[in-house]
C-alpha cells in the first residue's frame, strides 16, 4: 500500500503514469471502445467509471501546457457540437482538480481513433455512458 494515492490507480497503471514524459498521451476509455485492438498497450479497469478514473489520474498527473489541447472528447456521431453528460462532467473535473485546468477539446469519430492509436497506454474502464472517452496530454511538474 501506498499512502496519498487514489486506490483505483492500479500497479499497471501507476507504471504507466510514471513511465510517460512530457506530451505522451494516455486515453481513458468507456467499455464500448475496442481499447485491446486500439494499437497501445491496454490497461483495464473494469468496474470503474471513467469520470472516477479522470478525478484519481488528475491527481497525480499534471496536463501539458504547452499544447492547445491537452483533453480531447470524441464528437457525437451526426451532432459534433452536442455535449454528452459525460463530457460535461469530464470539464467539471479538469476544472476542479487539474493543477492547469483546459478546456476539453473535439475531435471527429475516426480522428479521435487516430490520434489514441498513438497514445502511450488506453485504459478500458467499465463506464458504461457512451462517448465517455478522453485523450490527455502529460505536462510537466516545475521545479
Amino acid at each position: 500500500m501506498l499512502r496519498n494515492l487514489p486506490q483505483i490507480l492500479s500497479p499497471a497503471l501507476l507504471y504507466a503514469l510514471r513511465a510517460m514524459g512530457h506530451g505522451d498521451r494516455i486515453v481513458i476509455a468507456d467499455a464500448n471502445y475496442p481499447a485491446e485492438s486500439s494499437g497501445p498497450e491496454c490497461i483495464r479497469l473494469d468496474g470503474i467509471t471513467a469520470t472516477d478514473v479522470l478525478a484519481a489520474i488528475l491527481q497525480v498527473m499534471p496536463l501539458d501546457t504547452f499544447v492547445a489541447a491537452p483533453a480531447q472528447t470524441m464528437q457525437v456521431v451526426g451532432d459534433p457540437d452536442a455535449v454528452p453528460d459525460i463530457v460535461a462532467e469530464f470539464q467539471t473535473l479538469i476544472d476542479e482538480t487539474a493543477d492547469n485546468p483546459a478546456q476539453i477539446s473535439t475531435l471527429e469519430r475516426h480522428a479521435f481513433y487516430e490520434e489514441a492509436s498513438s497514445a502511450f497506454a488506453v485504459v478500458q474502464t467499465g463506464e458504461q455512458r457512451i462517448y465517455g472517452n478522453i485523450i490527455l496530454t502529460k505536462g510537466i511538474i516545475a521545479p
